[in-house]
């Protein structure tokens, strides 16, 4: 299992849990490293079934946003689906702004997105 220093991850049943260590996600270097950590989780690990867990997150970049996009895309490639859940009304504000909420499943709580799997 590979190193983790900007996520933490966790299993529940099938699923990936995945939590945030940075409160704002806004350093290209550390956006840089989260997006390589991520994607291994998919490309190197073969996780299927991803749930973002935001509620620890206070600020989140458009260049973080963008990972999660491609994210989103190689989880597709390879059959997967990606969850986001506890995102706070700022964050929440940005994804209706950018119209990324009709993109990505977002539930309000963790439990009720395990359960979407």
């Amino acid at each position: 299992m590979a190193v983790h220093r900007r996520i933490q991850v966790s299993e529940v049943g099938d699923v990936t849990v995945v939590r945030f260590q940075d409160r704002k996600i806004l350093d290209a270097a550390n956006i840089l490293e989260l997006g390589d950590e991520l994607f291994g989780l998919v490309e190197n690990e073969h996780r299927k079934s991803l749930l973002l867990n935001f509620s620890d997150v206070q600020f989140l970049s458009s260049a973080a946003l963008n990972k999660i996009i491609v994210l989103d895309k190689k989880l597709k490639g390879a059959g997967g689906k990606l969850k986001l859940c506890q995102l706070r009304p700022e964050i929440m504000e940005v994804f209706l702004i950018t119209r990324l909420n009709q993109l990505f499943d977002i539930r309000e709580e963790e439990q009720d997105a395990l359960k979407a799997f």
